[in-house]
């Protein structure tokens, strides 16, 4: 039966039972029976009910279910339960179809998380999170230089990335959890690149620190120290900046900010915990960002969003191999199938040339 699927789908689109049934052509009551499975709608009404949900009606028949454990979110107070659930939603059906996909594979080609070696047992200070980052780097062969791309680090790692949406006004800020034994982060993918890839750091805090942390530290904040250690990591800050400033230039900290993927003020906040500049300095510069009206939105380019692909890829690696068919592959990317027999053979392209 299709209940909870519908039920689900509703929630993903943010429809009430009413608004759902006035689209479908159908009564909130009866829209409420199917989600029962106290009725089956027809193949007209599902049908019409895939279009409005935005799924294919082979959503509804999915096999696979899979469950988020130990979730963790990161949102303001302001968040609703309704919210919450829309988030959930969509990152179940993604996380669905990455659990599909893989019990294709007869040995899927991605590895699991491993962990970090070398990492402390106890952290009883917010100052031993610099030499976590930097053990991190150094046991994943990062060096000190510009991560290009945070999620396609953690995704080598083992780590799924899932990008949503769903993102309710501003209100949801990362979300943490396991997938079948698989550490999973979610970041929106309407951010600015500095916002995802400090939330991407942030959550992956959460993994590498639980258990780690002493009773007396805030797991928060100290999620935050080692999200800003392990995108700007002190020995590259001293080099760029200087050990030591008494006066420092906004165009200065645009300039990292591009370099590191990190807001201005994030980095503002990171030179101020390495001693690089004063506290006296950092409040000066923190009242010109609000005089400025920064501190919403901070001024010239934005750092590029990123973007996960992993899961394309290897939609279509499966279907070079033979292991899926492309009736199986446009359901798993949620195409239309012409729509996707178009972009396997690159016609899309070859009519914008023709143009």
């Amino acid at each position: 039966m299709i209940g909870d699927r519908l039920k689900r789908a509703r929630a993903a689109a943010g429809l009430s039972m009413k608004a759902l049934g006035e689209q479908v052509g159908v009564s909130a009551n009866m829209i409420k029976k199917y989600e029962h499975d106290d009725s089956m709608p027809t193949s007209p009404v599902l049908i019409r009910l895939s279009r409005a949900l935005g799924v294919r009606s082979e959503y509804f028949f999915r096999p696979v279910r899979v469950s988020l454990n130990r979730v963790e979110y990161r949102k303001r107070a302001s968040t609703t339960k309704a919210e919450l659930k829309r988030i959930e939603a969509d990152v179940l059906d993604q996380a669905e179809r990455w659990q599909e996909l893989a019990d294709l594979w007869p040995e899927f080609p991605v590895a699991g998380f491993s962990g970090v070696e070398g990492l402390p047992e106890r952290i009883t200070d917010y100052a031993e999170l610099e030499s976590v980052a930097n053990q991190v780097r150094r046991s994943w062969k990062l060096g000190l230089n510009p991560l290009p791309d945070v999620i396609d680090v953690l995704e080598s790692k083992g780590i799924l990335v899932i990008t949503t949406d769903v993102d309710v006004a501003g209100k949801f800020d990362g979300l943490q959890a396991t997938v079948a034994g698989q550490p999973l982060i979610v970041v929106s993918n309407q951010w600015h690149g500095d916002r995802q890839r400090f939330t991407l750091a942030h959550e992956f805090g959460h993994l590498l620190l639980e258990g780690r942390l002493s009773s007396d530290l805030d797991e928060e904040k100290a999620c935050n120290y080692f999200a800003s250690a392990f995108l700007l990591p002190a020995e590259s800050a001293c080099e760029q900046i200087g050990e030591s400033r008494h006066s420092i230039e906004v165009r200065e900290l645009y300039m990292l900010k591009h370099e590191y993927g990190l807001s201005m003020q994030a980095c503002l906040y990171r030179l101020k915990v390495l001693k690089i500049i004063s506290d006296s300095l950092f409040d000066k510069l923190i009242k010109r960002f609000s005089a400025a009206g920064w501190r919403k939105q901070e001024p010239g380019d934005q750092v590029p969003q990123e973007s996960t692909i992993l899961f394309q890829q290897l939609v279509y690696r499966a279907l070079a191999e033979g292991i899926v068919g492309e009736s199986k592959a446009a359901e798993l990317l949620k195409l239309p199938l012409m729509q996707f027999h178009q972009m396997r053979k690159l016609e899309a392209f070859d009519a914008v040339a023709d143009q």
